[in-house]
């Protein structure tokens, strides 16, 4: 997400508080100081309309400082629409210090059985950020105790990944968790043959099958080697791509199946990051038809400002409900807290997470 950014800004946007976590049963990226997914840059066309960089770049700002008023309206049997609307009444003031915000609520978490095959998984509700390789302790403690964020998502793995992990090891992912924090993982998979880019691992007609099998399994391989066991849901990042190409969809496509059909077999819900007007928007609309082995989990780029996953939501309200979707809906913020700094993307989330054991 950070390397295909253009340098585009917006004025900074409100954000919910972040809530709660709730673990369910059903079937189914990289932090650092650069925001983003870490795939490797783009040359594709820009960010179709409602695709639009809300982004960060110039003077440095804090990050959403919750007023006294803001409140998390999220419970476990919430609604996706319900358990994402509380918003903090406040904006932040660029250049302001945020260590005299209150540190947010992040969320409880309840538990219950798998179906169609897979176990039981996490499901955060709330606020999360991306960024693009995962900051050191010290800074996701300080971000802990006064952020509103109660995720953030990580790279674990893929060919096209673009930033270092030097961070990202089974003992970060452990105590991360044990402070409270909810993980994302995002898998940089092969991406569009009709995309430009300078990405090494490319879909074509003749091996999207294969190639999605094979990074579905590397997928879970990379999750449980960081102690983020079955159960867990897995994110395929795909960057845009002309969508108006009817065998490069279907390539694309045929590669998420696979992928997805892979992260099942191995015990994870397959999730999916893309653009609501390319990547996602394809994948939905397949969705919508009927297609098989599609995501589980749908967490989409779309930069609205609204920080919620039922507020513009350009799909049926039928695709994704019950706690299934992430939007990411700001990018490139710069936010301190606790005297941390880091360049992030504004994630409203209510899908499953990381299970880790």
């Amino acid at each position: 997400m950070s390397n295909r950014r253009r340098p585009k800004r917006r004025p900074y946007l409100p954000l919910v508080a972040a809530a709660a976590v709730l673990v369910i049963g059903g079937g189914a990226f990289a932090l650092s100081q650069q925001g983003g997914n870490g795939a490797s840059p783009t040359g594709s066309a820009a960010a179709p309309a409602g695709d639009a960089m809300a982004a960060g770049g110039g003077t440095p700002s804090t990050g959403p400082a919750p007023s006294g008023s803001a409140s998390a309206s999220a419970s476990a049997s919430a609604s996706a629409s319900a358990s994402t609307s509380a918003k903090a009444s406040g904006k932040a003031s660029p250049g302001a210090s945020s260590s005299g915000a209150a540190a947010a609520t992040h969320g409880t978490t309840t538990t219950a059985g798998g179906s169609a095959g897979l176990p039981a998984t996490r499901v955060f509700t709330g606020l999360a950020f991306d960024t693009c390789t995962a900051p050191g302790l010290s800074t996701m403690n300080a971000w802990r105790a006064a952020s509103p964020y109660g995720a953030a998502a990580v790279y674990i793995g893929g060919a096209n990944r673009g930033c270092a992990q030097p961070q990202l090891t089974a003992s970060w992912v452990a105590q991360v968790h044990a402070s409270g924090w909810q993980l994302i993982p995002l898998y940089v998979g092969a991406q569009p043959p009709c995309q430009t880019s300078g990405n090494p691992e490319r879909i074509s007609a003749s091996n999207a099958s294969s190639l999605g099998a094979g990074d579905g399994a590397d997928a879970a391989h990379h999750a449980a080697a960081l102690g983020m066991v079955r159960g867990s849901a897995l994110y395929l990042d795909m960057e845009q791509y002309d969508t108006t190409n009817a065998s490069c969809v279907q390539a694309v496509q045929t590669y998420v199946q696979a992928w997805d059909r892979a992260a099942h077999a191995a015990g994870y819900w397959a999730g999916f990051y893309g653009f609501s007007k390319s990547s996602a928007g394809a994948i939905a609309s397949a969705k919508a038809a009927g297609a098989a082995d599609l995501p589980d989990a749908f967490w989409y780029a779309r930069y609205d400002g609204n920080a919620d996953t039922t507020t513009g939501f350009p799909w049926s309200g039928s695709l994704w409900s019950g706690h299934r979707r992430g939007h990411q809906y700001a990018v490139n913020l710069h936010e301190t807290y606790g005297g941390a700094s880091l360049t992030v993307d504004h994630d409203a989330w209510d899908a499953p997470v990381a299970v880790v054991g």
